[in-house]
């Protein structure tokens, strides 16, 4: 049996010097051997990068992980898979640090999910995505689960395989059910009052001071999760809408089961017809959050609060 040629390795440093070196040596071999290189990690890490690159950085491609991958859901088919694509038939390498110390409770088991979905997403292309994590400030159950999500281990060690790889277990851990909202809004919708539906949310958007193409993305998240509802969740669905820490959260419930987890992370032709349900989700929110069993599917989207 053929090994998969896709790695997912997990990077764990220890400060700026020992992340800047192992970095710089993943991106000069893969330039060494003429990979097309992407580096996707925060600002503060991509300037650190190209300063010691050098001319170098001018060979590859450089994306603040902090906007790009600012939801986590969007980052398999807007990050990874957008580079991959664009190399299709070569061995590419990137670099993706999707978990730093700035990321907030909610959004952490999206990133966890993450992870753990990069290796069903990736299998059997040539392909390999290094994670680094910060062993000095993220948590040690932060560190641990990384090394559930990944098959490979680097430190300043060296490599190792990861005793505890089971990334599966790590996508079902955090599919929990979410606790009741605040106070909100709601509407119950079907086929006959859709449109009612995407005119609350977009008359809650403005409410709270979106304009403008944002508003817009308020609206088509809606009309995308409702006709999920409409085709996929038993022909109605739930509308909660309300404010919280920072962030208008859009919440759809419905009576459906979504089995497949890539859904909402694979890139989609735009010359392919139908619906892009979560995947328009995932590209338009700031944070994307769902809980689904059989009988009932419930999915948050977050916006930022402008």
């Amino acid at each position: 049996m053929l090994a998969d040629p896709f790695a997912h390795p997990a990077l764990f440093y220890r400060g700026d010097r020992d992340y800047v070196a192992a970095t710089t040596a993943f991106v000069a071999e893969g330039l060494d051997r003429g990979e097309p290189v992407a580096v996707a990690v925060p600002a503060a890490g991509l300037a650190l990068i190209a300063e010691r690159l050098g001319a170098a950085a001018e060979k590859i491609s450089l994306i603040d992980m902090s906007e790009a991958g600012r939801n986590p859901g969007r980052i398999i088919p807007a990050v990874l898979s957008e580079f991959a694509d664009r190399h299709e038939g070569e061995r590419v390498r990137i670099i993706g640090e999707p978990m730093w110390a700035g990321r907030s409770a909610l959004e952490y088991p999206a990133c966890a999910q993450h992870e753990a979905l990069i290796n069903r997403a990736f299998s059997g292309r040539p392909v390999t995505i290094l994670c680094p994590y910060n062993a000095m400030t993220l948590a040690p159950e932060v560190l641990g689960e990384a090394e559930r999500t990944h098959p490979v281990l680097r430190d300043s060690g060296g490599e190792r395989p990861s005793a505890a790889y089971s990334p599966d277990q790590v996508v079902s851990l955090h599919n929990t059910p979410f606790g009741e909202p605040p106070a909100h809004v709601a509407l119950r919708f079907d086929s006959a009052n859709l449109g009612e539906a995407r005119n609350l949310a977009a008359d809650q958007g403005a409410a709270h001071g979106f304009t403008g193409a944002r508003l817009d993305d308020i609206r088509l998240v809606l009309a995308e999760l409702g006709a999920n509802s409409l085709d996929h969740g038993g022909g109605s669905g739930l509308v909660r809408i309300w404010a919280e820490d920072g962030r208008l959260v859009f919440e759809v419930t419905d009576r459906g089961h979504i089995t497949d987890p890539l859904v909402g992370r694979r890139p989609v032709d735009p010359r392919t017809a139908g619906s892009r349900g979560l995947l328009i989700v995932n590209l338009l929110s700031d944070l994307v959050r769902v809980h689904t069993r059989v009988g009932a599917t419930v999915v948050r989207a977050y916006f930022d609060l402008p």
